[in-house]
């Protein structure tokens, strides 16, 4: 039996070499894919800056989230991985801005490095309608 899912992308040319979506919804949930600090093109912004990025990550998410009719304020878990986790508090501070009053379950972690290696800061969201 096949699940019913909708989709979205992004259009960033990792989602079609990989095979993924930007967020699957299956029922009242949205699975947000991890999003990093790039444009629509898969562009890297702000090269050695985890906070900017980990705004612009954010923004991503919140992009996706709109397609489904959904807000930040539906985000009911994340996952953040920085490349140095000496840097948590930058990103810690951008993940705040947004969920300060949400409180989503939030995991963060240092990983090696990402696919680009001006990728500093990767986060993910699940949402629930």
């Amino acid at each position: 039996m096949k699940v019913k899912r909708n989709k979205t992308f992004s259009g960033a040319p990792w989602e079609s070499l990989v095979g993924y979506s930007r967020a699957v919804s299956v029922g009242g949930t949205v699975y947000v894919s991890g999003s990093t600090g790039t444009d629509d093109t898969g562009k890297v912004l702000s090269p050695g800056n985890p906070y900017e990025q980990a705004v612009q990550s954010l923004k991503n998410i919140e992009e996706a989230l709109k397609r489904f009719g959904l807000s930040m304020d539906h985000v009911v878990r994340t996952r953040i991985y920085v490349t140095d986790i000496s840097q948590w508090k930058e990103v810690a501070r951008a993940h705040a801005e947004v969920f300060g009053e949400i409180h989503p379950a939030t995991t963060l972690v240092g990983i090696h490095r990402l696919v680009d290696p001006e990728m500093l800061v990767e986060i993910e969201a699940i949402a629930v309608n």
